[in-house]
């Protein structure tokens, strides 16, 4: 009887030790972060684990520091950091913040990687997404040249509408950012057009903001695009939202809502510039005029009563 009893539990010990997985005890808790928005850093527990740190730890490869890319925030990552802020004079804590970003990727550009430099060239050149389609279409001189399927960003994280420039050139990050990246010089975030290691994703709304093709043809526009091209980003040929939601503006603001601002002023034929983001000096004026025009006070700043004069709201 006790015999029997005994094989029993082993039976039963055998049957629950097998059930755990061997590699139980290696298993690290990770924290993703996929975001666009210049996320802050650091080395953490659990660790810090996605597509943002690849892209941080592949521009550190570029730029010559010694580090292989695993999209995780480890001690290691921390670390070569660390070299970079100091070689660029930044308090070198290892934590990533978003001056650090800005520095790490307009920093001394290496042999696959290029960055925003003045050009002549680029004003033939014009490319044009529109995320309702989810198309991507290259001009030269007002005549399409090719048209290619894109995935860009979900409900929750969308592609950025306005008019940018491609201000980054980049070879082979890799993983997420498949075997090309061009940067665009969106303000609140870091955005660009690259390939993909999810080729089903394209035709979808799938992203955390960039605009992803296939590797074949990225690839393809790569070779085509000076820096500096003009990169319109558009929603069903617009850039304005039906679900427009005001927000008091001012000079030295950035963000989506400076975009539909300078977008309708543009519709309502005060020309300045760039729909780019940015709520400058040339946006002041252009809102100052707009108000003097219809007998508003020309502070240069947007409530509502300027927001109704321009028709943004009812």
């Amino acid at each position: 009887m006790r015999k029997a009893f005994f094989l029993c539990v082993c039976v039963l010990l055998f049957i629950f030790v097998g059930s755990v997985p061997a590699e139980a005890e290696t298993v690290t808790t990770v924290n993703r972060v996929d975001t666009t928005n210049y996320p802050t850093l650091y080395v953490a527990q659990p660790l810090l684990e996605g597509e943002t740190v690849w892209m941080l730890e592949a521009r550190l490869k570029e730029l010559g520091y010694d580090i292989i890319p695993t999209g995780q925030y480890t001690y290691t990552t921390g670390r070569t950091v660390q070299l970079f802020q100091a070689a660029q004079g930044l308090k070198d804590d290892g934590v990533v913040t978003r001056p650090v970003w800005e520095t790490l990727m307009f920093s001394e550009p290496g042999e696959v990687c290029l960055a925003e430099t003045e050009g002549n060239n680029e004003a033939r050149m014009l490319i044009v997404i529109d995320v309702a389609t989810r198309t991507l279409t290259l001009y030269e001189n007002d005549e399409v040249v090719q048209k290619f399927p894109v995935a860009v960003g979900k409900s929750k994280t969308p592609t950025p509408l306005g008019e940018w420039r491609v201000v980054q050139k980049c070879l082979n990050w890799g993983s997420g950012f498949g075997t090309r990246w061009m940067g665009l010089n969106v303000p609140w975030g870091i955005y660009g057009i690259h390939g993909t290691n999810k080729p089903g994703s394209i035709g979808t709304y799938a992203s955390h903001g960039c605009i992803r093709m296939f590797n074949r043809d990225v690839e393809k526009l790569y070779p085509l695009i000076p820096m500096n091209t003009r990169v319109r980003i558009v929603d069903n040929g617009k850039m304005f939202p039906q679900n427009f939601k005001p927000v008091k503006l001012k000079k030295q603001m950035s963000g989506q809502n400076v975009v539909y601002l300078q977008n309708r002023l543009k519709e309502l034929g005060v020309e300045f510039d760039r729909a780019d983001g940015r709520f400058g000096n040339m946006t002041e004026l252009a809102v100052k005029y707009f108000q003097v025009w219809h007998n508003i006070e020309p502070t240069g700043e947007v409530d509502e009563e300027t927001y109704r004069a321009m028709g943004m709201i009812e």
